[in-house]
């Protein structure tokens, strides 16, 4: 199947880079261009991409709040959000996290890497440049929660979807997690569903966050 794919960017030239990188390849569309971020969520909207290419820094709406109107499960939206940005300010990584996207990466990235990170996105996976989880690692060891777990939240879980969780918070990915239960793969994608659905969370980053935000995760615990 083909990827289709909408470029949101208030720069022409770097629209123009991005759509020559993507358009060469056989399994990438890019059928649409937005110059900012209200302009995004209406082609988003009307034209159903896979993947929005979201830059962060537009006028009038930016990239966050454009990136939050997508991914509101009110909007109806399938389409993977991937925050492509020159910046690295932790504000704008958890923001764009926050907001729902499934990646953040760096415009001085490689083309390669860029069209694997699409790619990525519009598997359901989640995708951070490498440089962004270490910083995304260090502010959790910064703030990492050290009262008691809060229950609360995780209380819709199961035992094993709770423990799923865990592991996921921890980096494991599904075939790490078969092994570690014992299971088959398919078992975990159920689990994997299922604490998606329940904590109303999009993919594996939002869930690492609510793994790290309740407690359930702490960095250095083993």
């Amino acid at each position: 199947m083909t990827i289709r794919v909408v470029i949101a960017d208030d720069q022409d030239l770097v629209r123009a880079g991005l759509r020559t990188i993507l358009d060469a390849q056989a399994d990438i569309e890019v059928v649409g261009e937005a110059g900012d971020g209200a302009a995004a969520v209406e082609l988003t909207r009307r034209l159903a991409p896979d993947v929005v290419l979201m830059d962060i820094r537009m006028p009038g709406v930016d990239g966050l709040d454009a990136t939050r109107m997508l991914t509101d499960p009110a909007a109806g939206c399938a389409a993977r959000v991937l925050v492509l940005t020159t910046f690295e300010l932790d504000e704008y990584v958890f923001g764009a996290l926050r907001a729902g996207a499934s990646g953040f990466l760096l415009k001085h990235q490689r083309g390669d890497d860029l069209v694997e990170a699409v790619r990525t996105a519009a598997a359901g996976d989640a995708l951070l440049a490498p440089s962004v989880t270490k910083r995304l690692i260090e502010a959790f060891q910064q703030s990492a929660v050290s009262g008691p777990i809060d229950q609360r939240r995780l209380d819709v879980l199961t035992s094993r979807e709770r423990d799923t969780l865990e592991l996921i918070g921890r980096g494991l990915n599904n075939i790490e997690i078969a092994r570690q239960f014992h299971v088959g793969e398919a078992t975990v994608k159920t689990h994997v569903g299922h604490i998606f659905s329940k904590l109303a969370v999009r993919d594996r980053i939002q869930a690492v966050i609510v793994a790290y935000e309740t407690g359930l995760v702490r960095p250095g615990r083993p």
